[in-house]
């Protein structure tokens, strides 16, 4: 049997039954109120979260650490990063709005709708035709997608897909839409489960 160190933490954050994006925003009004260097744990059930809070960490400059599994509990350990470490929060540039979108759809025009949700997300709501990829495992699986594509890129809230369209630009993708503010106000044609 191995002893497992104990993880020292400066603060708990409570983010059980919240949807993205309230376990983002509450992380970011609670880590301002650390110390550099400092630690928090944040305990969320939306298994978004941990993609969420891997993205965010990355756009930030803010360490993150890892994410321990406790039953439906997901416990993530994020670092504060020093003012020279941290990056100036950026939002994804090239947007659309649901309604613009929509007609767009109706169009029918050559497109590929990217869903960035979790399964469970998508499967019980979703676009007609889009495509699964989880943010969590988006790049691990860019080669289901083609640069050259116009891509509009949709999760519940606008937060997730967001940080996939930072993500695909990095990788080269040059059409690449963010769909605002996405699932939750989606009005236009569904598929459910």
């Amino acid at each position: 049997m191995t002893n497992q160190p104990t993880i020292t933490v400066d603060q708990v954050l409570d983010c059980k039954g919240l949807a993205c994006p309230m376990p983002i925003v509450r992380t970011k009004k609670a880590i301002d109120q650390l110390q550099p260097g400092q630690v928090i744990e944040v305990q969320a059930t939306d298994k978004g979260s941990l993609a969420d809070l891997q993205g965010w960490a990355k756009n930030t400059g803010h360490q993150y650490l890892g994410t321990i599994h406790e039953g439906d509990v997901l416990k993530h350990f994020l670092r504060k990063a020093n003012a020279n470490e941290t990056k100036l929060e950026t939002s994804y540039p090239h947007t659309i709005t649901n309604d613009e979108f929509a007609i767009k759809l109706q169009k029918k025009e050559p497109i590929v709708v990217l869903d960035v949700r979790e399964p469970a997300e998508y499967r019980f709501q979703r676009i007609p035709e889009a495509l699964s990829i989880p943010l969590g495992v988006l790049e691990a699986n860019l080669f289901k997608l083609k640069p050259e594509d116009e891509i509009f890129v949709i999760c519940r809230s606008g937060n997730r897909s967001d940080m996939a369209c930072q993500l695909l630009a990095e990788k080269g993708f040059t059409r690449v839409k963010n769909v605002v503010p996405g699932m939750s106000e989606w009005t236009g044609p569904i598929e459910n489960q």
